[in-house]
């Protein structure tokens, strides 16, 4: 059945930094909340400026509510050793608009694959657990064009329903844009066209 949820997870705030050990390596963990992709780079940039002795600052990023786009980057480690394993903890905590990043310094001991994996894993996995998690709720915006004489209505419906005025503006042709949840889309819909003069786009 199609998960009509229409709230989800995200970061209200980036998480402290982490650290994680392993045969002398270590792991700092980061996760941010992002809202676009062109967020990512200048986080990685300072990460790798503030670890510069880091022989790998890996990451994986989720953004989107209904259609997800990701990335993994193992920057430099084996092939899926250290991106994938960071992106399963976004998938796990369940968590999009989402960086979460692992700067690795070697300490000298070797720890192959599969050591690797369980490594960026539990750095990504204690960046999270650490991490302020949030819910969110999926708004639509509409825009209402109606006459002055019409305010009273409509500022009844948009107090009765709970509704977040975006922006207004009030003259004798009022435009208001309104932020609906969007499980209630339709209802509201409804009850604005139904009211003579309210025009909505």
């Amino acid at each position: 059945m199609e998960n009509t949820n229409d709230t989800y997870k995200t970061l209200g705030k980036p998480s402290e930094e982490v650290l994680f050990k392993e045969k002398k390596s270590k792991f700092y963990g980061y996760a941010y909340p992002i809202e676009t992709e062109a967020e990512v780079k200048p986080i990685i940039e300072s990460l790798k400026k503030k670890h510069h002795t880091a022989n790998h600052v890996c990451y994986a990023w989720q953004i989107g509510i209904e259609q997800l786009s990701y990335r993994a980057n193992d920057d430099g480690e084996p092939n899926n050793s250290a991106g994938m394993p960071i992106y399963g903890q976004i998938q796990s905590f369940e968590v999009t608009n989402t960086l979460v990043a692992v700067a690795r310094i070697f300490g000298g001991t070797k720890l192959g694959v599969g050591g690797l994996i369980s490594a960026y894993k539990t750095a990504a996995k204690m960046a999270l657990e650490n991490a302020d998690i949030i819910q969110k709720i999926v708004q639509e915006q509409f825009k209402l064009k109606f006459e002055y004489a019409q305010m009273d209505v409509v500022m009844r419906v948009i107090k009765q329903k709970n509704l977040q005025i975006v922006s207004q503006k009030m003259e004798m042709q009022c435009e208001l844009v309104i932020s609906v949840r969007k499980q209630d889309v339709a209802q509201v819909k409804e009850i604005f066209v139904g009211i003579y003069g309210v025009e909505l786009t």
